[in-house]
């Protein structure tokens, strides 16, 4: 399966060379330590705030930037840069709250950054959990650049970042009992909203229990009455999707696990009917393309 990613290259504007004093006559001279530059531009990236396939990260976002020395796989014991803010502003650079200068010409860094902005203090295990109702603040993206290292001779440094969430899509069409299209109370899914993340290994773990997830309602999607839409932690034992019309709950169970895999959308579509909801199909596909769905019906 493809892995959704987009490249970002940091650069902010017009940063000096740092200074630092000479050594003695008979020492070799060392070149100063160079800016850790960021500069930003999006292709095909995929947000949770839109509706399409492609966007582009808006005037005044933040990531956040961590560097360190090593090692690659393991925590370090202090960070070169402890990110860092940078913001993206009206001349599409990005800007660091404070400058960032790389250790020394020679030695190997390793970076790690997060949209939105965000402080970690374990990088094999940073706790997070999906905001209801706030789309980007659970669209967690990450770019990490272990292997190989990079030296200051590598400035600017080039980053691809990928979703650290999965997608999820629920479509209804509804059964004649209805005159019209009757009015969705609330759309959930039974899932766990809280994880930890391992971004030296590129793993999601969820943890918790699995509780009522809201999705938010949506453009609805061809051929369909109402969609629904939701951030999802990446996880197995996902099943049960809940329809609430006036005071009757409908609720769908599968009779598998749903995929929620990250970097991917899955799209649930159901037929909701007199007192059961029936499934059609169920399919993931990545947060970029289109694909064939999940189908079913509600009880």
């Amino acid at each position: 399966m493809k892995k959704q990613t987009f490249l970002i290259t940091a650069a902010a504007a017009s940063l000096m060379l740092a200074s630092c004093g000479k050594g003695s006559s008979d020492s070799v001279a060392t070149p100063d330590p160079k800016y850790i530059t960021v500069e930003a531009e999006i292709g095909n990236l995929t947000r949770a705030t839109t509706n399409g396939v492609s966007t582009v990260f808006d005037k005044g976002d933040q990531i956040s930037l961590y560097a360190w020395t090593e090692s690659a796989t393991a925590m370090p014991t202090s960070l070169v840069v402890n990110g860092v803010t940078n913001t993206l502003g009206d001349d599409g650079k990005w800007t660091p709250e404070t400058l960032m200068l790389w250790q020394d010409m020679t030695t190997l860094h390793y970076f790690l950054s997060i949209y939105p902005k965000r402080t970690v203090a374990d990088f094999t295990a940073d706790e997070f959990s999906i905001t209801e109702g706030n789309y980007q603040a659970s669209d967690l993206l990450a770019a990490v650049r272990l292997s190989p290292g990079l030296t200051a001779t590598n400035n600017p440094v080039n980053l691809t970042f990928n979703h650290q969430m999965a997608k999820l899509y629920v479509n209804m069409n509804f059964r004649t009992q209805w005159d019209a299209v009757p009015t969705i109370a609330s759309c959930t899914a039974t899932a766990a909203k809280t994880c930890t993340i391992n971004y030296l290994a590129n793993t999601v773990t969820p943890k918790g229990e699995q509780v009522d997830v809201p999705l938010a309602a949506k453009e609805k999607a061809e051929n369909f009455s109402v969609s629904y839409e939701g951030i999802m932690v990446p996880q197995t034992g996902f099943r049960t999707v809940s329809v609430k019309i006036g005071e009757q709950t409908f609720t769908y169970t599968h009779d598998a696990d749903i995929p929620l895999v990250a970097g991917k959308f899955t799209t649930l579509n159901l037929i909701v009917g007199r007192n059961k909801i029936e499934i059609g199909t169920v399919d993931i596909t990545d947060w970029t393309d289109g694909g064939n769905p999940i189908s079913g019906e509600a009880m």
